[in-house]
């Protein structure tokens, strides 16, 4: 999986801040006022006869017309910028899709290795009763006897390692569920 330190990352110019700011202060209230106040103060030179008013409608219609070409451009550097952002987190998706799939192959892994560690020990159980029909009648009765005991622990140390083992496989059965329903929800 990608790192975000491994993504190449551009270092901002002083033209790329300069149009973050612009941007951000377009969409402000402090534009909204400001833009209020200039139309305000536009059409009150003109009533109050400082500027003819063709004239005053010429310049505010000239900058009108420019400031929308250059909030035409801002939009378009926004939404580029956004479907970037849009790209990277489909990418983080993806691979963390994938990291959930390798989870997923690694448990139903561990779970066949418990299943088969469960049968060994069946067996080793079956090998241990029938050693202890079988031997009754020998002479090394006392080692046979430390035998069974040493296999009847092994047994129980290993019953008891699959019971953890299985509890561990839930624990991560849930927490891979809580990531797909996460990534579902995004």
């Amino acid at each position: 999986m990608k790192s975000k330190e491994s993504k190449i990352q551009k270092i901002p110019t002083n033209i790329d801040k300069l149009s973050e700011i612009a941007m951000s202060w377009i969409g402000s209230v402090q534009s909204l006022v400001a833009h209020t106040i200039f139309f305000i103060v536009s059409f009150g030179l003109s009533i109050f006869d400082f500027v003819e008013f063709d004239k005053m409608l010429l310049v505010l219609t000239t900058v009108v017309s420019l400031e929308a070409i250059y909030l035409a451009i801002f939009i378009q550097m926004s939404v580029n910028k956004s479907h970037e952002h849009i790209e990277d987190l489909k990418e983080d998706v993806t691979e963390i899709q994938e990291d959930i799939e390798y989870i997923q192959e690694d448990i139903e892994e561990i779970s066949e290795d418990i299943d088969e560690i469960q049968e060994d020990i069946d067996e080793i159980q079956e090998d241990i009763d029938e050693i202890a029909d079988d031997d009754d009648d020998d002479d090394d009765e006392h080692k046979e006897k430390a035998k069974k005991v040493i296999l009847k622990s092994n047994v129980s140390n290993n019953t008891n390692e699959i019971k953890s083992l299985k509890n561990k496989i839930n624990d991560l059965q849930a927490q891979l569920q809580e990531l797909l329903n996460d990534d579902e929800e995004d």
